[in-house]
């Protein structure tokens, strides 16, 4: 009889369709003492070792053909400046090719096309910061007219991302440390951590007049400090 028994047992979860035997057993944690959330942020500064700049030249022409090869041919030096800075291709991305109509507006007449103007950027990835502002200065000199930026950021961020975590731990549990001693209670245990933010970079620079920059004996790119954070969502149980 228990040999029949354990049979239908076995055919009887044989017979279960495959999707309700696939799903994940649900876990479901009970507090027994009282509930604790908290919200902790965790931070860590690095020095930024990547430039983002737009750096583009802008054409006028009286035919649309010859504002846009005029800077067709005025980008190919500004790329040949990058290329003789040491700027790698993997670097250099064409962002933007424009070409709109421009028109003159006569007092109580229909307005009057007088030419084009044509616009061609490309965003180059600096990664010796220091020197970005001579290369600047050098794309300035081979017809760029048209500068956006810097966008300041770090290109390996997951070490100091995971200093700023436990940053971010240890600030809770420190917290919820204090509101337990607040309360006569004590932590008896994390219940659960959730991250639910992360570094943000700065947004760029407004535009600067390159004839205003071009007069400069040279430009400067100072990198500075950049600040990385991580939020925590953290429950604790205290009794």
């Amino acid at each position: 009889m228990k040999h029949l028994l354990i049979a239908s047992l076995a055919l009887a979860a044989a017979a279960l369709p495959l999707s309700a035997a696939a799903q994940p057993a649900s876990i479901t944690q009970t507090i027994a003492g009282t509930r604790l959330d908290i919200n902790a942020t965790g931070e860590a500064t690095r020095v930024p070792d990547i430039a983002v700049i737009s750096a583009g030249v802008v054409t006028r022409s009286s035919s649309a053909t010859g504002a846009i090869q005029d800077a067709a041919d005025k980008m190919q030096k500004v790329l040949a400046a990058l290329k003789r800075a040491g700027i790698a291709d993997r670097d250099v991305q064409t962002s933007n090719v424009s070409l709109n109509p421009e028109y003159r507006y006569p007092e109580n007449e229909s307005p009057q096309l007088v030419g084009y103007t044509a616009s061609n950027q490309v965003t180059v990835r600096f990664r010796d910061i220091r020197n970005s502002g001579k290369v600047l200065d050098a794309l300035v000199s081979q017809g760029a007219n048209q500068i956006n930026g810097p966008n300041l950021t770090i290109d390996k961020p997951e070490a100091a991302l995971e200093e700023a975590r436990a940053n971010a731990v240890q600030i809770g549990r420190a917290r919820a440390e204090l509101y337990a001693r607040s309360l006569g209670l004590h932590v008896v245990r994390v219940v659960s951590v959730a991250e639910s933010g992360g570094y943000a970079v700065p947004p760029p620079a407004p535009p600067v007049p390159m004839m205003a920059r071009a007069q400069m004996a040279s430009t400067n790119i100072e990198p500075g400090e950049q600040k990385l954070e991580v939020t925590l969502s953290m429950t604790f149980e205290l009794q």
